[in-house]
C-alpha cells in the first residue's frame, strides 16, 4: 500500500512576491530547493499562516541565493508579500520507505535563510 507522506517542508518562509498574472505556480530560491530536497515540478501545498489560505501548486527554480519565494498566478490572490508560508512536499511511500523516510525540514530565519534544518523520525509502522 502506498500512503502520502511528508517528504520535506519549508517551515515560516517568507512571501516575497504575489504574482497573480504570471504563469502559476511558487518560485522558490534554488539554494532551498537543494536544502530541502525539493524539485522543480513537484507538486507542494501551501498554508499560510496569517489568513489559513491552503492550496496546491507545482515548483518553479529561483534565483541562487535570492531568498525568493513568490506566489505566482491564481493562488497570489491568497498571500500578500511578507505573509509568512508553510511549504510541503509529500511523497507516496511503501511501508518500507516510509521506515527510512528522515523528512527534512528547513526553519527559517529573516530574509529566507535557513536558520536550521532538522529532521522528523518516522513512527513505528
Amino acid at each position: 500500500m502506498l500512503r502520502p507522506v511528508v517528504h520535506s517542508k519549508i517551515h515560516m518562509a517568507q512571501v516575497t512576491a504575489a504574482r497573480p498574472d504570471y504563469v502559476g505556480s511558487i518560485t522558490i530560491d534554488e539554494d532551498l530547493l537543494d536544502a530541502c530536497g525539493m524539485r522543480v515540478n513537484d507538486m507542494v501545498a501551501i498554508a499560510n499562516c496569517r489568513n489559513a489560505e491552503r492550496f496546491e501548486t507545482y515548483i518553479f527554480k529561483g534565483a541562487r541565493g535570492s531568498g525568493c519565494i513568490e506566489v505566482n498566478g491564481a493562488a497570489a490572490h491568497l498571500v500578500e508579500a511578507g505573509d509568512k508560508v508553510i511549504i510541503m512536499h509529500y511523497a507516496w511511500m511503501t511501508d518500507d520507505e516510509y521506515r527510512v523516510n528522515r523528512p527534512k525540514v528547513l526553519i527559517m530565519a529573516p530574509g529566507n535563510k535557513v536558520e536550521k534544518m532538522i529532521r522528523y523520525e518516522p513512527s513505528a509502522v
